[in-house]
């Protein structure tokens, strides 16, 4: 564990996030002063997720915690996904499971953290006993 996978980028322009904002989360700050709200932020991190070749091994999210809104994002911002392996254990109910913990940072072109925050994994087993 302790390894970290970098996947990205994306760069989210004006007529985005004013898209989002406007279904969304319609406050001014976002329609108006142009910044992603924390919903988008988060799904862009899902969306880059999804970029990591694990997908046949992932059963489902089991929580996200500890969610951190850094800085802004705005138009032009060209977005990464840093994904840490902290920690891994077998499912003690499904034994062909294991229960992986991550810390996701979402960085944006300066290599500053936009958003972070903690999940759990419920993943299949390369070789389930």
């Amino acid at each position: 564990m302790g390894a970290t996978m970098r996947v990205g980028g994306y760069r989210v322009d004006a007529e985005e996030i004013v898209s989002y904002a406007q279904r969304w989360d319609p406050l001014p700050p976002h329609l108006q002063g142009l910044t992603a709200s924390g919903s988008h932020m988060l799904a862009i991190r899902v969306l880059l997720m999804h970029r990591i070749p694990i997908q046949e091994a992932v059963i489902a999210a089991a929580g996200w915690d500890e969610i951190r809104f850094h800085q802004p994002v705005c138009p032009g911002d060209e977005l990464w996904l840093e994904v840490t392996w902290e920690s891994k254990r077998r499912s003690e109910s499904k034994r062909d499971r294991g229960i992986v913990t991550t810390m996701y940072r979402l960085v944006n072109q300066q290599g500053a953290v936009v958003l972070s925050h903690k999940g759990t994994i419920i993943m299949r087993l390369r070789t389930p006993d």
